[in-house]
């Protein structure tokens, strides 16, 4: 089993590119299953995720050619069968996306319930009232959803928790229903927002997206498009993270700063520089970083997929913080961790008490989940000696090259077998 051993204490500088957003590409991916025409994405991230989901599009008999130039063309004229099955589907819960897409276009779907996930529950029970609001009848057996609908309809639909892939889901699905869907309460994340310009690009009629009402008229058939994913607003802000931690400068190209400004006023507070550009953004910190509190709650505001790296930054930041997790209930499972670094925290509910200490000490810790690996890479980066981050399948998931771009910036990491 790989693992990343990270010598701290270099301060990161230089300039490097953003891949795609892997939280955009999951669902559009599963968007070509709703056209038998070609769809091509650019800006694919290399990453486990990804890879995981073509294997599973490619079951369902999409045709599926990738390049080296971070492009794939999506062909689903013919699928062989309706389903996601349990092997496939239970190493990524953003499986549940090919749900909308296939039973919209062919009447029938059968997917597999997503099962557990590291960072707390995340039900699927919305997406599967919002199809039944579009007359489709659906069972839950043997651990599979079945869903069935002649054609879906358009209804109006409010959902009472803001949900990310609920929202796409059903954004998808109405693309090919008849007459309107209306979404109430819909997720206004900008990688729902670059799905409906995927979408629309493929024919589909689409108002309101990046707003928390979103209308959709179901149109007979969507064609094929050529669309370039979003960069990724998570990795950008883990590598500014990571940055003003170490007390250095970087350049981040192909990024948007428009798309995570919690994180940059959250930096700015910290005591970082911030220069912003229309496609990178620059960021300098001179000094020991200031601890700043954070909230996390769905987009426009902070986002929980940066709780983690934050919560490594006060770590090591002048004074005394608060981070307070609302969206999930395991999220915290990087604390254990950080304290064998020497971190100083307390943790009561969903709050942690974070005392910023004068260092970190290296050691052998283990991530848990996505976000909670790239908060002890960052950790590691500013600890004294040698930590060793074992269980790393977990950030192959969600960043693309870490060790080779942290490299680049100067970091003195490894991985080893």
């Amino acid at each position: 089993m790989d693992k990343l051993a990270i010598q701290g204490g270099a301060r990161l500088r230089g300039e490097i590119r953003i891949s795609g957003a892997k939280n955009a590409a999951l669902p559009i991916l599963c968007a070509g299953l709703l056209t038998a025409e070609t769809l091509r994405l650019e800006n694919l991230p290399k990453l486990k995720d990804i890879s995981t989901s073509l294997t599973l599009l490619g079951h369902i008999g999409m045709q599926v050619e990738l390049d080296d130039k971070n492009s794939v063309d999506l062909q689903a004229a013919h699928l062989d069968k309706l389903e996601a099955p349990y092997e496939l589907v239970k190493t990524m819960r953003a499986s549940i996306l090919v749900l909308g897409p296939i039973l919209a276009r062919y009447g029938e779907a059968r997917v597999s319930l997503p099962g557990g996930c590291a960072i707390g529950s995340r039900p699927v029970d919305l997406h599967i009232k919002g199809l039944q609001a579009m007359g489709a009848e659906i069972h839950i057996e043997h651990g599979y959803i079945h869903a069935k609908a002649t054609r879906l309809q358009g209804a109006r639909i409010f959902m009472d928790t803001v949900t990310v892939t609920g929202t796409e889901n059903l954004m998808m699905a109405a693309t090919l229903a008849n007459g309107a869907t209306v979404l109430e309460n819909a997720a206004r994340e900008p990688e729902v927002f670059d799905l409906a310009q995927c979408l629309i690009a493929m024919g589909a009629k689409i108002e309101g997206a990046g707003s928390d009402t979103i209308t959709i008229t179901g149109v007979e058939t969507l064609h094929g498009a050529t669309h370039k994913i979003m960069a990724d607003r998570i990795e950008t802000g883990t590598y500014l993270v990571a940055a003003a931690m170490t007390q250095g400068q970087v350049r981040l190209l192909g990024t948007r700063a428009d798309t995570l400004d919690a994180v940059l006023e959250k930096l700015r507070e910290a005591g970082a520089q911030i220069d912003v550009e229309s496609d990178s953004i620059s960021l300098r910190m001179q000094r020991r970083p200031r601890a700043v509190s954070i909230k996390t709650a769905p987009y426009p505001a902070f986002p929980t997929d940066m709780q983690a790296q934050f919560m490594a930054l006060n770590c090591i930041a002048d004074g005394v913080s608060r981070v307070t997790e609302t969206i999930f209930e395991n999220r915290f499972m990087h604390v254990q961790e950080m304290q064998r670094l020497g971190a100083d925290i307390e943790v009561e509910g969903n709050t942690a008490l974070v005392r910023g200490v004068d260092k970190l000490e290296g050691a052998v810790v283990m991530a848990t989940d996505l976000r909670a690996s790239a908060s002890l890479v960052l950790a590691a980066l500013v600890a004294e000696g040698e930590t060793v981050i074992e269980r790393i399948y977990h950030i192959d998931r969600g960043y693309e090259c870490i060790e080779e771009k942290f490299s680049q910036l100067g970091a003195r990491i490894r991985r080893v077998h």
